[in-house]
């Protein structure tokens, strides 16, 4: 406990040092295809504002807008790329980000079926939050709706995130264990959102046949 303890104040330490800036292209690496989880990021920044180094509004919009950054840069890779080139690159260099193609063809089908609604659903859920933004492009979903989604899905995750290190502080086990309880709990309203989504789809799909 005492190493985990160390390792939280280093990070606490490292985002007190780079500051803001250091937020948003943490969080900017975190959304790309990079495996650079969230977590190391937010956790430290809410502890920053429990102890009133930083404010919880500037950390709030770093971090959010640092996702929109990641989200954008796949977005685009995908739109202007297209599928086959995406797919080259994920089989030359995935392995080096642990990505395979397979992750990228689940993401896609997963959109196809639930629509533009999978850009917010999808930033919470663990594997998928970062490869989301990749059919999104491939669909060339409009702009507006794409950036209105992933700040709805990203700004949750956030929030979840700042307040387990304003809460939690430098106790990392309570910060994991809450993380994962918080995980299941987005899961299981993503889930529900999903339902309450393709229930209405069926009754307007229903009442267009009628």
């Amino acid at each position: 406990m005492s190493f985990l303890s160390g390792i939280i104040e280093y990070l606490v330490n490292l985002i007190d040092s780079v500051g803001y800036l250091g937020i948003f292209l943490g969080m900017a690496i975190e959304s790309s295809f990079f495996p650079f989880p969230s977590e190391v990021v937010l956790p430290p920044a809410g502890v920053l504002i429990s102890r009133g180094q930083m404010s919880f509004l500037p950390v709030f919009i770093v971090g959010l807008a640092g996702s929109l950054a990641g989200a954008l840069i796949n977005y685009y890779l995908a739109l202007h790329l297209g599928r086959r080139a995406v797919n080259k690159l994920i089989l030359k260099y995935g392995k080096l980000f642990f990505l395979k193609e397979q992750h990228i063809i689940k993401s896609e089908n997963y959109f196809q079926k639930h629509g533009e609604i999978t850009t917010f659903v999808g930033r919470l859920i663990p594997g998928i939050r970062q490869l989301i933004s990749l059919p999104a492009g491939f669909a060339r979903m409009k702009m507006s709706k794409f950036l209105l989604f992933t700040s709805l899905g990203a700004g949750i995750w956030s929030l979840i995130l700042i307040y387990l290190g304003y809460v939690y502080g430098e106790n990392a086990e309570s910060i994991k264990s809450n993380l994962d309880i918080w995980t299941l709990i987005a899961l299981f309203i993503v889930g529900i959102i999903i339902v309450i989504y393709i229930v209405i789809q069926k009754k307007k799909k229903s009442a267009r046949n009628n």
